[in-house]
């Protein structure tokens, strides 16, 4: 079948403002590909370009080298068959989170009435039904990020794009929210792309985990299948041997990766 995603020899450059002359290579040589219906995650260290290669994916920044394709075709502008959850707030605070959800319908010339109806039932589906004429500022964290899901959702987009989208909240509110995303994806079956730090909610969540190399110039170093039987629950999924020896596998990769990235921070800070 043809790839949702399908990242070819990729490189991101970017130029220093303050120094023209400079230039920092964020990723290269990326071959990265997501297929229909498949939970794909990318761990590495902290600035290795993960949210880089989402944002291509995204069709938001062209790669200074390689290609990125979209069921098989190339990506010249934004990417419109995807959904993006970012991982900062992007809820507009002066409307409600009915409102919010309706934004992209609205956008898109769906009418009023049945872009409301599709927000409040989507809003439902995250749990949040009755909750649709409350404001940003109203909802606790883990509402909001519950709201910016069915965002993303409501659009029914073929390929979601979610860049770290809980990582702000406390465990118990981050795992309640990491099922009701795994159960919904398991009711519609869209191509995902996670980009996370957290190796456990990757192994827990995912098809597959995909490890980057710390920066500049990160690049895939290891690709582990996940072979944890479905339906999962991210807290009990945790406790089973499979995932131990997964989380073993995997964090033998990624730890160097993550000292060098510790120090390259260091440096920069000194």
């Amino acid at each position: 079948m043809t790839p949702a995603i399908e990242l070819k020899d990729v490189a991101c450059t970017f130029i220093s403002k303050d120094a023209p002359g400079q230039r920092y290579t964020a990723v290269e040589h990326v071959d990265l590909t997501v297929g229909a219906g498949e939970f794909v995650s990318v761990v590495g260290p902290t600035g290795c370009g993960k949210s880089t290669l989402l944002n291509v994916a995204a069709g938001l920044l062209a790669p200074s080298q390689g290609t990125a394709h979209i069921f098989g075709e190339p990506l010249r502008d934004v990417n419109t068959r995807a959904g993006y959850m970012f991982q900062t707030e992007s809820l507009m605070p002066w409307r409600t989170a009915s409102q919010n959800v309706m934004a992209g319908l609205e956008f898109r010339g769906v009418a009023d009435a049945q872009a409301r109806e599709q927000a409040e039932d989507w809003l439902r589906r995250v749990g949040l039904g009755g909750f649709g004429d409350r404001y940003p500022h109203q909802l606790s964290g883990g509402m909001r990020k519950r709201t910016s899901l069915a965002q993303t959702l409501v659009l029914d987009p073929d390929i979601i794009l979610m860049d770290e989208p809980f990582s702000a909240l406390d465990i118990q509110t981050r795992q309640l929210m990491e099922n009701e995303v795994l159960d919904l994806w398991n009711s519609k079956k869209k191509a995902v792309l996670f980009i996370t730090h957290d190796l456990d909610e990757a192994i827990a969540m995912s098809d597959r985990v995909v490890i980057l190399s710390a920066g500049p110039a990160a690049h895939p170093i290891g690709e582990f299948t996940i072979d944890i039987p479905r339906p999962r629950d991210v807290a009990e999924v945790k406790m089973t041997p499979r995932f131990l020896e997964l989380h073993a596998a995997l964090w033998s990769v990624l730890r160097e990766e993550v000292l060098k990235g510790y120090q390259q921070q260091l440096q920069k800070a000194a």
